[in-house]
């Protein structure tokens, strides 16, 4: 019987993740995961525990009692949140990375998943369609974190056997929960001020073309990497992984029709030079062959799916009082 783990369970990954995992394995077989107390009214479908992945002994300590087979790592602090302290995010996102990955070996976990991004990238690297063995000069906090992960990930899998799986995701939209300090933010809060008939100003400048991935995608991707065969995962590091590209102004035009009065001003900030060396779009071939990834959704299946759900996700969560 398997056992899930999933750490920092209570961000925008995880809170659709451990959704479609409590789907996958059963509500008793998944356990969501955070430092936040708070949290634990998220996950009403599965269990919950208070957890500090910095915190080894305590990790080691719930996947024991629990016998878990295996972890889910989302614990990060993301791209723009890291600039304004580098150091205390290289030591969240590696050390918690690397008690993950001894605790798997010391363990025997079945599997680990462990999210990377294309912040792997440099300005160096290929803009257009980046190949998955491009070369790599990450010039931020984050991607240069992911990237020494991404290392250890396939060293872990090279001399101890640990069965680790990893892809370099673009930027994720969702509308369950709120954006959590990446780069592509602006393309979750953009929805919600339209809704609300608010004004939008993006961070980003209007023909700052990025690759992206609505959630569902994400989550489909993720389950299909972790239920291939072993012997089809064909990278050890982290797969390439792509759906749509676009501009923060090509977003805006696509919403437009659904409300012509929604207006949008752009003042870009310090996640500009973020976005700046960043792919454009994103060569996923190794993906596609290996284990059939193929995307849902492109930009405007995505406009409509999420202006269609997320004025019913609001009003459930915000009735009106009578």
């Amino acid at each position: 019987m398997e056992k899930v783990l999933v750490t920092g369970a209570a961000g925008q990954l995880g809170t659709e993740l451990t959704q479609k995992l409590t789907e996958l394995y059963g509500p008793e077989a998944v356990i969501a995961s955070d430092i936040q107390p708070e949290a634990e009214a998220k996950f009403p479908h599965c269990r919950f525990v208070l957890l500090d992945v910095m915190d080894r002994e305590a990790l080691r300590s719930c996947i024991k009692k629990e016998s878990v087979t295996q972890v889910y790592h989302l614990a990060a602090v993301l791209s723009a949140r890291a600039e304004t302290n580098p150091q205390a995010a290289w030591h969240l996102n590696m050390d918690s990375l690397l008690h993950v990955l001894e605790l798997a070996r010391e363990c025997k976990l079945d599997k680990v998943f462990w999210p990377s991004s294309i912040a792997v990238f440099g300005p160096d690297s290929p803009k257009v369609q980046t190949p998955q063995l491009a070369p790599k000069e990450p010039v931020t906090a984050y991607g240069i974190a992911k990237l020494a992960g991404e290392h250890w990930c396939a060293y872990y899998h090279q001399q101890y056997g640990v069965d680790v799986r990893s892809l370099r995701f673009p930027g994720l939209i969702g509308y369950k929960a709120l954006p959590g300090g990446g780069t592509t933010d602006y393309a979750v809060a953009i929805f919600h001020q339209a809704l609300a008939g608010k004004h939008f100003c993006s961070f980003l400048e209007k023909d700052t073309r990025l690759p992206m991935m609505y959630m569902p995608d994400a989550i489909k991707a993720t389950c299909m990497l972790m239920q291939a065969p072993k012997e089809r995962i064909g990278v050890r590091s982290s797969y390439n992984l792509a759906a749509m590209s676009f501009t923060p102004e090509e977003l805006y035009r696509g919403i437009l029709p659904y409300f012509p009065e929604f207006r949008i001003t752009y003042e870009p900030d310090y996640r500009q030079a973020i976005a700046a060396g960043w792919p454009r779009s994103i060569d996923d071939r190794e993906a596609r062959q290996d284990w059939n990834w193929s995307p849902d959704y492109d930009m405007p299946a995505m406009i409509r799916n999420i202006l269609q759900e997320l004025p019913k996700l609001q009003a459930a969560t915000n009735p009106t009082k009578p």
